[in-house]
């Protein structure tokens, strides 16, 4: 259907017309926020940016999915015995509308950098989210970050949706601005999203390769990557040691897998 509608131009007069439905739906559950603002006392997005945050107009599930994903990353990174609070710099790749970044408000000592490639994503969080460093970056590398800038990145729901190019291209940006020792957190689509795949692509999924659907739109919500478990241990991640996978760990981006990755001390290529 999505491809019919692409081609009679009509797929985003019918995006436009399902998002007005569903803020309306949202919209009794949106009220509280509007009337009394988000318990973080942070400013909220704007509804169309919540959206393309979270997939729907819902503030509830923006700032909640915000939390659950802070407790996924906290949670990944105990089982190495880091944490947030001993970082030196960290990065949101793909911070959206400031979901999860807004978690780390109270927090002192680390720097915290968000990029997008939205530029309104960006401005907003930028004009909003005071205690952070912002900026766009491009669909393809490189970005404006010095070599070993950051000791922790994290980028959820980003990786599923790009073709296999970037996302080679994006892991050895990624690696080149880690320190030695550094961690890189992402997410996936896995085995649980094997119902969105047709019966060529499960087959393609199942012996291990990745599965990338409407990568004409890269970067865009309509493209979708769906990664093997095999296929992130022997491929994506090469460069890196990969520590730990949980499958559906995710929180806050549902049933999506979780992997940690972590860039080797010793001497690599930068």
């Amino acid at each position: 259907m999505k491809a019919i509608l692409r081609r009679l131009h009509l797929l985003g007069l019918a995006r436009g017309l399902r998002q007005r439905v569903r803020t309306i739906a949202y919209a009794r559950g949106n009220l509280p926020y509007w009337l009394h603002g988000a318990p973080d006392r942070l400013p909220l997005p704007p509804l169309r940016l919540i959206t393309l945050a979270t997939g729907q107009p819902d503030i509830h599930w923006y700032l909640e999915g915000g939390q659950l994903a802070e407790s996924a990353i906290r949670d990944a990174l105990a089982g190495t015995g880091a944490s947030i609070e001993g970082f030196r710099a960290v990065l949101d790749f793909g911070c959206g509308s400031g979901r999860v970044f807004r978690r780390w408000s109270s927090i002192s000592g680390p720097r915290f950098c968000g990029c997008d490639y939205n530029p309104a994503l960006v401005r907003w969080c930028a004009d909003r989210l005071p205690f952070g460093e912002f900026c766009g970056n491009q669909l393809a590398p490189p970005m404006s970050f010095p070599t070993q800038s950051f000791d922790f990145i994290y980028a959820l729901s980003v990786f599923t949706h790009m073709p296999a190019r970037l996302q080679f291209a994006w892991i050895e940006e990624l690696r080149r601005i880690l320190i030695p020792g550094g961690y890189l957190l992402l997410s996936t689509h896995g085995e649980r999203y094997l119902d969105d795949l047709t019966r060529e692509e499960q087959d393609q999924f199942r012996s291990g390769r990745l599965v990338v659907k409407y990568d004409e739109v890269a970067g865009s919500n309509t493209c979708g990557a769906y990664h093997p478990a095999t296929y992130v241990r022997a491929e994506l991640s090469v460069g890196f040691d990969l520590l730990t996978h949980l499958p559906e760990g995710a929180r806050g981006n549902p049933y999506q897998d979780l992997y940690l990755l972590r860039k080797p001390a010793g001497p690599s290529l930068p």
